[in-house]
């Protein structure tokens, strides 16, 4: 008989999108980078910080510097869900101490259950819980684009592509049509500088693979969501 490992209590599966062969073109979403990595909730209590796999297992040992982080927040009690990303020039989780957690959502703080507040309601809170975060820990920004654009830079990057969140949705773990996923197929698009050093998110982007925004990017093959 094949044996189960049991959940901890208490655990919260995290949301799931669902896959898409392009972004929303209608308004309503916001879009992120999909950052390749490890899904990891940091849940802080008054028993100390633990972060679980999407399958509950407990890595807090795995990645001391990002329970540390999560510890040092100003807050009383949180659960972040969040991607584990490695920043070392490979890219690849090699070196736990250069791991970071991108924080895509909040899901609980102080107390407060918010998985049924709207998207915008949680990033917002998310975004002033993480001011004044160790390095760590940080936020899985908005790209101020539409989707298509915002794809179109995740292909120029060379990043695995966005993840589309429909505004005024609320928080349910596994598989949801409110968070889609567009996968970035081969690079392309020339990029401006002006336009790249407009975005936080892809300012961001471009510090890690080391690009000068300032001098733009620019590719002959061709990326679309197509």
């Amino acid at each position: 008989m094949r044996s189960h490992r049991s959940r901890p209590t208490g655990f919260i599966a995290p949301c799931l999108p669902s896959a898409a062969e392009r972004p929303p073109a209608e308004p309503g979403w916001i879009h992120e980078i999909k950052h390749r990595g490890h899904r990891v909730m940091a849940r802080r209590s008054s028993a100390g910080v633990r972060l679980f796999t999407r399958n509950g297992l407990d890595w807090s040992e795995r990645y001391p510097a990002i329970t540390i982080a999560v510890g040092l927040l100003r807050c009383r009690s949180c659960l972040i869900d969040g991607q584990a990303v490695a920043c070392d020039e490979d890219g690849l989780p090699r070196r736990r101490e250069n791991v970071v957690l991108f924080a895509l959502d909040l899901l609980g703080l102080d107390g407060w259950d918010l998985r049924r507040e709207p998207i915008e309601t949680r990033k917002s809170l998310l975004a002033k819980l993480l001011e004044h975060a160790k390095s760590a820990l940080r936020l899985s920004e908005d790209v101020a684009e539409a989707g298509d654009v915002a794809f179109r830079y995740a292909c120029e990057l060379g990043l695995d592509g966005i993840v589309s969140k429909r505004l005024g949705s609320s928080y349910r773990s596994g598989r949801s049509r409110d968070w889609l996923m567009t996968k970035a197929r081969r690079p392309g698009w020339a990029l401006s500088g002006d336009v790249l050093a407009e975005n936080t998110a892809i300012l961001q982007m471009c510090d890690e693979l080391g690009f000068r925004a300032e001098d733009g990017i620019e590719h002959d093959a061709g990326c679309s969501p197509h």
